[in-house]
């Protein structure tokens, strides 16, 4: 692969991607309307015009930064073709095939609609736009694990596997940690240590698992599950955290203590969580400290070795982050929130 030109052309794509200015630009506009009007100066103008057909106010700008997001990495795909860079990218890409599946589970678990369901899908991976309405399609959580049997897509595997214990839990916890158990031990074993670009792969997704196991113990904690049978939740292949030093925050029975024990770690940062959230148990503070520290270490992959898959693995979370950024501005603009509440929900790169 050379790449020294693949690369130059994922730069070419990241000097076209929003700054720090532009999006607050974006965020002091006043309603979703002026929000469309200052998008279509930006590199999504051919994607808000196009979406403009069929959708207006914020799906418009759901379905214009689906259909960007798609359409971009298709093309880095293409350039990256028949190389093991391909098989790179596709690893990364995969992720949102399971974050896909998990959202339409969850909004099954709860009965959302169709279109509140579809609305939060990222459509980028093997999964298509066609494969994802189908499954939304179906009535119950079962129904759409069968139909992923039926057309033999590799999901279905661990999902039926664990049918029956979500059955007796009615924990979706159950199906999303197999989910991420099959992907990321599929994705590890395809790697060789010794080989470079496998390496920067690996310790990317070494850095994924533990975020994914940090994210699990504290939802362990939170409904009071104890260390026994947390272990079958925690995945392998951390980058910091062996599964040993997670049963022990477990053990702690508290997310207090489970923090209190973080602090040695790269995870300090864990602690600026307000005492109030903590003391309530409302992890989703805690996650989405997570979320931004593991956006952040992504792009920073990027500034790596100049001629290796370290670039557009850098751009890949760039270019998630500025969608990510872009969802949440004209979310919170139909929601009339402040523009200083919108900025504190955004991740800076």
């Amino acid at each position: 692969m050379d790449y020294g030109y693949l690369n130059a052309r994922v730069k070419g794509m990241k000097g076209r991607l929003l700054g720090r200015r532009a999006l607050d630009e974006l965020i002091m506009k006043p309603d979703i309307d002026s929000l469309i009007a200052a998008l279509e100066d930006t590199p999504y103008r051919e994607d808000i015009e196009a979406a403009g057909v069929s959708s207006s106010g914020v799906y418009r700008i759901e379905l214009a930064l689906r259909q960007n997001f798609t359409r971009t990495f298709r093309k880095i795909l293409g350039l990256m073709e028949g190389d093991r860079a391909e098989t790179y990218m596709k690893t990364f890409l995969q992720r949102w095939d399971i974050q896909n599946v998990k959202t339409i589970l969850r909004g099954k678990s709860i009965h959302a609609a169709s279109e509140e369901i579809f609305e939060c899908l990222l459509p980028v991976g093997a999964l298509d736009e066609v494969t994802l309405t189908e499954m939304i399609k179906q009535p119950d959580v079962k129904s759409v694990i069968d139909l992923l049997a039926t057309w033999r897509i590799e999901y279905a595997r661990p999902l039926t596997k664990n049918f029956n214990k979500y059955q007796e839990s009615r924990d979706l916890l159950v199906l999303e940690n197999a989910l991420d158990q099959s992907y990321y031990s599929n994705a590890l074993e395809g790697l060789n240590y010794f080989v470079y670009n496998d390496r920067i792969v690996r310790d990317v997704l070494a850095l994924e698992i533990d975020v994914t196991n940090i994210k699990t113990v504290l939802r362990l904690i939170r409904d009071g599950i104890g260390a026994d049978e947390a272990r079958r939740f925690l995945i392998e292949g951390g980058r910091r955290l062996d599964v040993d030093f997670l049963l022990s925050l477990v053990n702690t029975k508290s997310l207090e203590g489970a923090l209190k024990m973080l602090e040695p770690t790269r995870y300090a940062f864990l602690a600026s969580v307000s005492e109030d959230s903590v003391k309530k148990g409302k992890i989703s503070d805690l996650e989405k400290l997570l979320d931004r520290h593991l956006v952040l270490k992504g792009i920073s992959a990027g500034r790596g070795d100049p001629l290796s898959i370290a670039v557009p693995i850098g751009f890949f979370w760039a270019k998630y982050n500025e969608v990510t950024n872009l969802r949440i501005i004209s979310r919170c603009k139909t929601a009339g929130m402040s523009d200083d509440q919108v900025k504190e929900e955004l991740t800076y790169a």
